[in-house]
């Protein structure tokens, strides 16, 4: 019977396949070395969109913790301020409760200066900057907010009326984006009733001479009224940087959450790859044996 042997196509296809388990290990060799599936997107396949998706909210979730965090450093300031203002105002309350008791002995040009002291040392607090922008002036953020050297608002009389016309600032108040959807308005201007309050209880100190009694008197109301709207306003910032802090570590494990996700989707499992490649490796010492031995045979030596 004739017998006819044919290696080539047989050695063609091992050959073919030995290739491919070759290619195939040197991506898995890749992703041993690197943890990663892919070094592009192109080799993530149908999960592209979903990592890409996934990096875009990463991204928006940082800059939301980054803004919290340098929002809540300025509120810092700002507290830091108000604070140092309150305690102004509770020495000038002081004050003017000593100047107005019926046995005092204090001078009353003393406490005139005292109170031109205490009125320019809060107009300089309130003209704080955080980062080359002052803090107290709404959006006004360029120039300082706060002027007492003026002719018109050093000529104060009593009984006074609220006014505002040191202020060089404007009623928008600062806040923070935190989310996709909450914003956060953490800022007061120098313009509050607290502030106008105080300074003008400092105003009416400083600026009349000799002091009467219904001036001193007024200026201690206003201190008063000052001193318990100073506390509220601390409250309202504080209260505006716990909501920041409480947006900003939803972000914080919201951004975890996400990063975890995009890491399953990229990242490998290296003890498995290395295990496959155990085994693609004998595979293809397998294959290299065959296709030797298939390469060996001729049809002299099958005829012997």
């Amino acid at each position: 019977m004739q017998m006819r042997v044919a290696t080539f196509g047989i050695s063609d296809q091992m050959i073919a396949s030995a290739l491919r388990t070759q290619s195939t290990m040197a991506n898995q060799q890749i992703q041993e070395a690197s943890g990663l599936v892919s070094s592009d997107f192109g080799g993530l396949g149908s999960t592209t969109q979903q990592v890409l998706n996934l990096q875009v909210s990463a991204t928006r979730s940082q800059s939301y913790i980054d803004a919290a965090t340098l929002t809540n450093s300025e509120i810092q300031v700002m507290y830091s301020a108000v604070n140092s203002i309150a305690e102004l105002a509770t020495q000038f309350r002081a004050l003017l409760t000593s100047a107005t008791s019926a046995s005092s002995s204090t001078d009353a040009a003393s406490v005139t200066e005292s109170a031109r002291n205490m009125l320019e040392q809060t107009a300089s607090v309130l003209n704080t900057q955080y980062n080359g922008s002052y803090v107290f002036g709404g959006s006004e953020t360029r120039a300082a907010p706060v002027d007492v050297s003026s002719t018109s608002y050093a000529a104060a009389i009593s009984p006074s009326s609220a006014d505002t016309s040191y202020y060089q600032g404007d009623s928008q108040l600062a806040s923070v984006r935190v989310s996709d959807s909450r914003t956060v308005s953490y800022g007061v201007s120098a313009d509050s009733p607290a502030f106008e309050k105080l300074m003008r209880a400092m105003n009416l100190v400083a600026s009349n001479s000799p002091l009467s009694t219904d001036t001193l008197n007024e200026a201690l109301d206003l201190a008063v009224d000052a001193v318990d709207e100073l506390g509220l306003v601390q409250t309202r910032i504080s209260n505006a940087s716990a909501s920041i802090e409480t947006a900003s570590a939803y972000q914080t494990e919201y951004l975890s959450y996400v990063q975890t996700l995009g890491s399953d989707l990229t990242s490998v499992d290296v003890a498995a790859v290395t295990a496959k490649l155990a085994t693609y490796q004998a595979q293809l010492t397998a294959s290299y044996a065959a296709i030797a031995k298939v390469q060996s045979l001729n049809l002299a030596s099958y005829l012997r």
